[in-house]
């Protein structure tokens, strides 16, 4: 059995559990995650010379993006609900590699952090970049997804290597 005190989302006999926040300061807290979207050169200067049928990729993942974050309680069962104040969904168009780098920062005043909110915008971020493009290259690859930097809470600032 794994005890309670090594997970948070685990009670004394193992159960899975909501963390209880209602003690807990409201601060300012923000995450930033990151993922990328290999694709075929092709397809790749599809999102460059925005000619793909069906419209704006990009902005149209922006908006899947914010939209996820939003939303992450209702996908992520152990994920409170949370009244976000900013979402940022960004995309870096890597040439050399036929890559879309989508990053995403999230920022509360709340209770608990937004690190899922923001994993989760850049997940659906690049999922959307996928199901837009799928038609032309089915071969796209999605990964590298990750948390980047956290800020704000009981435990301080995290910063990837």
């Amino acid at each position: 059995m794994i005890k309670s005190s090594n997970l948070s989302h685990l009670d004394e006999h193992g159960a899975a559990r909501m963390v209880d926040v209602s003690d807990k300061a409201v601060t300012t807290r923000s995450a930033t995650a990151a993922g990328a979207v290999w694709m075929e050169p092709e397809t790749f200067e599809t999102i460059i010379k925005g000619t793909a049928k069906k419209g704006d990729v990009l902005a149209t993942a922006r908006i899947a993006g914010i939209m996820a974050a939003k939303k992450t309680h209702e996908l992520i069962p152990l994920c409170h609900p949370l009244a976000i104040s900013k979402v940022a969904v960004e995309f870096k168009p890597e040439p050399e590699d036929n890559r879309i780098d989508v990053t995403a920062t999230v920022k509360v005043d709340g209770k608990t952090g937004v690190e899922m909110e923001a994993l989760m915008a850049v997940s659906t971020a690049c999922l959307t970049l996928y199901d837009m493009l799928k038609a032309i290259d089915r071969s796209m690859r999605i990964g590298n997804i990750r948390l980047t930097e956290k800020a704000g809470g009981k435990s301080g600032h995290f910063q990837a290597q």
